[in-house]
């Protein structure tokens, strides 16, 4: 009996251990993502009030900032897409990289909707 206890105990905490690791691990993926995507707002803002900027039509403006930033893009989208993985096991990859281009894409829209207000307010 002693060793059907101690075989439960050990399977118990054994499950408890992998559980807090894997909490750990989710935490860990999720401060990362939270990176990623700071580092790309904050690249894609430093863009936005560019002198340069001023001139451009809001169909340019759009096209600039769907090219710029690519390494801190990719690395949001890496970053999100590992995390939606450790978050939700059994969700589709194509869902996980289609949930991290809308993400994208949204920041990007954020961005250009800000730069048409401008120019729309300063007219």
């Amino acid at each position: 009996m002693r060793m059907l206890v101690a075989a439960a105990f050990l399977i118990t905490s054994s499950a408890a251990i992998s559980f807090a690791a894997m909490a750990d691990e989710v935490d860990d993926a999720h401060k990362l993502a939270i990176t990623g995507r700071d580092a790309y707002w904050n690249c894609l803002a430093r863009e936005y009030p560019r002198d340069s900027n001023k001139a451009m039509s809001d169909q340019e403006f759009t096209a600039l900032i769907a090219n710029v930033c690519p390494s801190e893009r990719q690395n949001f989208r890496v970053s999100l897409i590992d995390f939606l993985s450790l978050q939700f096991p059994k969700q589709d990859a194509d869902a996980n990289l289609t949930t991290a281009n809308r993400a994208i894409e949204l920041a990007q829209k954020d961005i250009v909707t800000a730069f048409t207000r401008r120019r729309a307010a300063a007219k």
